[in-house]
């Protein structure tokens, strides 16, 4: 692939971006779909997928919108799917399922698993032969409602108030870090806030983090850094050469985070897991159709849209994908 385009610049020169957006230089947009998550379930959307057989038909549907990347969390089918679990072997039947319906997808676990899971249940992950995972920096303190669920789904049948510390030590990412290395899969460094990246430099300092750096920014959560184009700009002035840039939006911050990001030379992530609307009101249909609207946004502003083999490329992945 001929790459007329810069994959990392210096974001902070408006020189350098007014040359990069006149000149259709700007990289193509990498759309990441997380298509669950270790939270809300079914009771949230019912179109959220929970079993292996509906992630992997989501994702699907997600890739033939234009995701590159797929973002997996496994789900507990002894608790009828309500929660998250930490399963090498789950987590694999999933993959499996993904790749024989994406042939060239990126598959992204998750090592952020879900609330009350320890750190070797989250790194369980990581063992399943994916070829990129979360790798999420810092410790925060969460507290959230889910949902019980009724109306045929199992798992939790009365509201539960959930209040958790979610802890990411340097000791906690080195380790993580270390069996990313060993088992050949890209970290997708998530940080929630600004002191976040002196875990990414101690990574960086010891060679546990190969370049070009995928950062994922994680505003909107709680005890996080506020979900503002602001906020965005501050984090990504002090990135490290050679880092890209992956932003999330939490609910309703998701659609005007990603469009921020997309006009600024950013990639994104879309999905279920962090948004189960479409707009004000009303659900999303699917995993799907939050992928189509950014591919429209995002053809809307000259920004082409990478394909999972640019965006291999691009992440210097593997150009053949992982077999199952």
């Amino acid at each position: 692939m001929s790459r007329p385009y810069k994959l990392t610049w210096n974001y902070t020169n408006p020189r350098e971006y007014l040359r990069l957006y006149e000149k259709f230089e700007m990289p193509p947009l990498i759309i990441t779909c997380a298509i669950t998550g270790g939270w809300q379930g079914k009771e949230a959307n019912p179109n959220l997928p929970e079993t292996p057989e509906e992630q992997a038909k989501s994702t699907f549907e997600a890739y033939e919108a234009g995701a590159s990347i797929v973002h997996v969390h496994a789900r507990d089918p002894k608790k009828g799917y309500a929660d998250a679990v930490g399963s090498k072997e789950i987590y694999y039947d999933i993959n499996k399922r993904i790749r024989e319906l994406c042939p060239d997808i990126i598959i992204n676990n998750t090592t952020g698993g879900g609330p009350g899971m320890n750190l070797e249940e989250r790194l369980q992950s990581a063992y399943a032969k994916p070829e990129m995972c979360s790798l999420n920096m810092g410790t925060m303190v969460q507290r959230g409602l889910v949902k019980a669920r009724i109306g045929g789904l199992s798992g939790r049948d009365r509201d539960v108030e959930v209040e958790t510390v979610f802890k990411n030590t340097y000791s906690d990412t080195e380790r993580f870090a270390k069996v990313m290395l060993e088992n050949n899969v890209k970290p997708e460094m998530e940080t929630f806030q600004d002191g976040n990246w002196s875990l990414i430099d101690n990574l960086i300092d010891k060679q546990l983090v190969k370049p070009p750096y995928w950062v994922c920014l994680v505003p909107g959560m709680q005890s996080a850094t506020p979900p503002t184009p602001w906020h965005i700009l501050n984090q990504i002035a002090y990135a490290p050469p050679n880092t890209m840039f992956n932003i999330i939006g939490i609910g309703v911050h998701q659609l005007p985070l990603t469009t921020f990001a997309m006009l600024i030379g950013l990639h994104i992530r879309v999905g279920m897991e962090d948004n189960v609307y479409y707009a004000r009101g009303v659900k999303a249909k699917s995993n799907a159709e939050l992928v189509a609207r950014a591919v429209r946004i995002a053809k809307e502003l000259n920004r082409p849209v990478a394909t999972p083999t640019e965006a291999r490329e691009m992440l210097g992945i593997s150009k053949t994908p992982t077999k199952y």
